[in-house]
């Protein structure tokens, strides 16, 4: 928890659009917290891989936050000089550019409906890899753009009238929050599409051509940091400074980039990355992602995906329908051992295996109905899948000397713990699950990101040494050896 705040201008409001509500938090200038609103939102999930949200429920779960954090006593919505947004990066929607109606849902990142479509690309793998710096998967937008178009009436219909608008999430928004109705994307949303060139930061007619998208203009890319327009609440207007991706802010909220650790943040996905600078680079397997671009200073990251974490914490807690999982589950890793595995394929398998569909299974007799036994291997897994990931990543540039890890799942020190032991780096979590919305601050606060500010407020930390722990590492041995066999069959 921040300390208590003293309110002093200019103050900053933040927008934070994650996989399960949507939050609006109000900044001062040392970085604490002075108010806030939340409004929970669940995605729709169908037909095994469907995975979406009602975009007006989405939309006014946001206007929600903001008017429940602008509403509250402790601010002055007059000392409000700048609004920021964060969104999920992958999800995308078609809407009417004259009325601004949506046209589809939001699809999820989590969605892999165009998963058999994108299946035909892979003989240009290498050329999407590299153009990109993504892999040819149907959690990104390109797939699901392609089949709005294809399945719904109303999105094809608008095309051929010349009133339709579509892309990231993070555009959407912006056309139906802010005064001047943009139809503009930054760049870091605009990456997770598999349409824009990593290096140019532009749009790429190449691979539109090769992906067969109609030529229906895309919002046009600008900066993380640009005058997007203006939002008004309760008669003052705010300009809209910053948007980002979700996990791409995540890393600011430890101030300036690292080049010496590994950023790891456990949400509704677990997504780690390495800061490379201005390097855009691919690598095989991994994904090499933009994280900022703001006032012609550009970073880049490589950067790994493991797509069920809080999803799979999900998944296996409507299969068992535990009572009071979370207040059991810290104890349950704290005391429970087991020779059981599970390989996580929820949500699909991301980094280094990319592959869409693959059957999640329990390694071992669950026919014994141990809840916290199966529960606790769930979590394991996810640390399992990190720590394949930090072994790709430390084979690239001097080796990383520590672990930064945020996100509401990381709060777990069972989990934590398992992390540090499995990479034998000190892991450092911070004791703040809203990293994205804190990152967020930061930068709206400071135009140039390598200046330290020690007036910022610092997050308190709590480290995990790591330790010699054979029983851990024979299972993830054992666990390794599984998935290897797993992903042998459906080759």
């Amino acid at each position: 928890m921040n300390p208590p705040a003293t309110h002093r201008a200019p103050l900053y409001l933040v927008i934070d659009q994650g996989g399960h509500a949507s939050r609006a938090f109000v900044f001062n200038a040392q970085g604490q917290v002075l108010s806030h609103g939340t409004c929970p939102i669940e995605a729709e999930v169908s037909a095994g891989d469907h995975v979406e949200y009602r975009a007006e429920a989405l939309l006014l779960s946001i206007q929600a936050a903001i008017q429940e954090a602008a509403a509250a006593s402790t601010i002055e919505l007059t000392d409000i000089v700048a609004a920021g947004m964060a969104t999920q990066r992958s999800n995308i929607v078609c809407w009417d550019k004259h009325s601004g109606k949506p046209l589809s849902p939001i699809i999820s990142w989590q969605d892999r409906r165009s998963a058999d479509w994108i299946k035909q690309f892979d003989p240009h793998a290498a050329q999407v890899h590299q153009s990109t710096g993504l892999f040819s998967s149907p959690h990104y937008g390109v797939g699901k753009l392609l089949w709005c178009i294809e399945n719904l009436s109303d999105v094809s219909e608008a095309y051929q009238q010349q009133r339709l608008c579509w892309g990231p999430m993070s555009s959407f928004l912006l056309h139906q929050l802010l005064d001047e109705r943009p139809y503009l994307v930054d760049r870091v949303n605009a990456s997770r599409t598999l349409l824009l060139n990593i290096d140019s930061l532009e749009w790429d007619p190449v691979l539109a051509q090769l992906f067969k998208l109609p030529d229906n203009p895309l919002p046009r890319c600008v900066p993380n940091q640009h005058p997007f327009g203006t939002l008004t609440i309760a008669g003052h207007s705010i300009p809209m400074t910053m948007v980002m991706g979700d996990q791409s802010a995540s890393l600011f909220a430890w101030q300036q980039l690292q080049n010496d650790a590994l950023y790891i943040n456990i949400g509704t996905g677990a997504f780690i990355q390495r800061v490379s600078g201005d390097d855009c680079t691919v690598v095989p397997q991994l994904l090499t992602s933009l994280l900022l671009q703001q006032n012609q200073h550009t970073a880049y990251a490589l950067e790994g995906t493991v797509n069920g974490a809080g999803s799979a914490l999900s998944w296996i807690e409507q299969q068992l329908q535990p009572r009071n999982l979370y207040q059991q589950l810290p104890q349950w890793l704290e005391s429970i051992d087991t020779d059981l595995l599970f390989l996580n394929g929820i949500s699909g398998l991301g980094a280094p295996y990319w592959q869409a569909n693959f059957d999640s299974q329990f390694i071992g007799d669950v026919s014994n109905g141990n809840v916290a036994q199966q529960i606790v291997v769930v979590i394991e897994s996810i640390a399992f899948l990190l720590q394949t990931n930090i072994e790709q990543l430390q084979q690239y540039r001097p080796g990383a000397r520590k672990l930064l890890i945020s996100g509401g799942l990381a709060q777990l020190d069972g989990l934590c713990q398992r992390i540090a032991d499995l990479s034998g780096l000190i892991a450092h979590r911070m004791d703040e699950c809203e990293a994205t919305a804190s990152g967020l601050a930061w930068l709206m606060a400071h135009p140039d990101p390598a200046v330290i500010d020690t007036t910022w407020y610092r997050h308190a930390q709590q480290q995990f040494q790591p330790q010699e722990n054979r029983p851990l590492t024979e299972r993830y041995q054992r666990w390794q050896h599984a998935m290897r066999l797993a992903l042998n069959k459906t080759a």
